[in-house]
């Protein structure tokens, strides 16, 4: 693993700025994530390629990410997690580099699969680090990070490419200044892992759930699929289909629907702290359905009121449905389990981010966008109902 030499700070963190520079440093990570979906309009109209081809270099990105949860997800648990950090940080770099010099597809994939295992990396890692750190607090921190990371990553995106020079360049030369300061910072953050032996064993791609754990993951994982479905379409389509139903070509609008769904999940995540877990699965799963239908309706009456209003209740459903199976889950791990089963939830998560979208992708040119969307929110909701039914049972059976 990457490590400068002899680098061993005397005076290191405190708490409070370990878990700030944490939540900073897995922000700007899911920030850059998002960054590139309002660009993808401009690289169609610039490369000339179609909706599946968006949808691959869409699922590029998941599929690697899922790759380096299979891998090194858990690496940190035997290495520590600051060397991994690091290594995430330096490969988000390279990945900015290669979006900066993109002059075609091939170039965007590559730095898409560069960056999909970069993310991976870090989100298991960090993730873990957060909750060794602050045990009280760290499910709500490693929910609500990633989403207004997402958030304000596709913002940010929007208004740059809109209003500032350099539009398919801008964004990712101020990532690439942020990922090289705090990759010299993590060397500041105590380490919070203990290495042991075993580092080499645990890059064989195999899943492993804590036997406690296993009854949890699967009570979440129908809404987690739901949630993380509908939230992969919102960043590879939703740009096009805004362009459909306004007519408008701005690349703001992309940027816009992508962070209102997510901030409105943020939102949410600090709304339902105080609810119990079960409580937090069963009410955000009726809001995802509600939201999906509201918006899917919108859509028909090409109605962008309605259509705004749907995506708000779909992203309180989405972030409140998140946080609760995180927090019904990762608290059931061993300190030596974390990083392994935030892995797991991952790859469930991305693998409901990216499959989905890229079957819809093919289904476009065929069914046209809205239809494709009709059947895509059916879809998302028959698997809400599923999640909402399956917990609703569990309370039963727990009473």
């Amino acid at each position: 693993m990457l490590r400068p030499p002899d680098v061993q700070p005397r005076r290191l963190m405190t708490r409070r700025g370990s878990i700030v520079f944490q939540i900073a440093t897995l922000g700007a990570i899911t920030c850059a994530s998002s960054a590139p979906t309002p660009l993808y309009r401009i690289y169609q109209e610039h490369w000339g390629f179609s909706p599946v081809m968006v949808t691959t270099v869409f699922a590029v990105y998941a599929l690697s990410l899922l790759l380096s949860l299979l891998t090194v997800g858990s690496l940190s648990d035997y290495v520590g997690r600051r060397p991994v950090i690091f290594a995430a940080l330096m490969l988000n770099a390279l990945a900015m580099v290669f979006f900066i010099e993109a002059d075609s597809v091939v170039m965007l994939i590559a730095a898409r699969t560069i960056q999909g295992f970069a993310t991976g990396m870090a989100a298991s890692t960090i993730g873990a680090a957060i909750l060794d750190t602050h045990r009280a607090h760290g499910s709500l921190m490693n929910s609500v990070t990633p989403v207004t990371g997402t958030a304000t990553g596709a913002l940010i995106s929007s208004i740059l490419v809109t209003y500032a020079p350099m539009p398919t360049q801008l964004v990712y030369i101020l990532l690439l200044a942020a990922f090289a300061v705090q990759a010299l910072l993590v060397w500041w953050m105590p380490e919070t892992a203990v290495p042991r032996p075993g580092a080499l064993a645990s890059l064989r791609p195999i899943v492993i759930v804590p036997p406690h754990a296993r009854q949890a993951l699967i009570l979440v994982s129908p809404g987690n699929i739901a949630l993380w479905a509908l939230c992969g379409f919102y960043l590879s389509l939703m740009p096009s289909l805004l362009r459909i139903v306004t007519g408008s070509t701005s690349p703001l609008l992309g940027g816009l629907a992508v962070s209102v769904l997510t901030y409105s999940g943020a939102l949410s995540m600090l709304l339902v702290r105080p609810w119990p877990g079960t409580t937090i699965l069963t009410r955000s799963m009726s809001g995802l359905i509600l939201g999906v239908v509201v918006t899917l309706a919108g859509v028909y009456a090409q109605s962008i009121p309605l259509l705004l209003i749907g995506t708000v209740i779909s992203g309180l459903g989405f972030g409140a449905g998140f946080f609760g199976s995180i927090r019904t889950v990762v608290p059931l791990a061993q300190p030596q389990e974390r990083a392994g089963l935030l892995s797991v939830i991952f790859i469930v998560c991305y693998l409901a981010f990216s499959l989905p979208t890229i079957v819809a992708g093919l289904f476009v040119p065929t069914l046209g966008l809205p239809l494709t969307l009709y059947i895509y929110g059916a879809t998302v909701v028959v698997l809400a109902a599923i999640s909402l039914i399956a917990t609703l049972a569990s309370m039963r059976r727990a009473d």
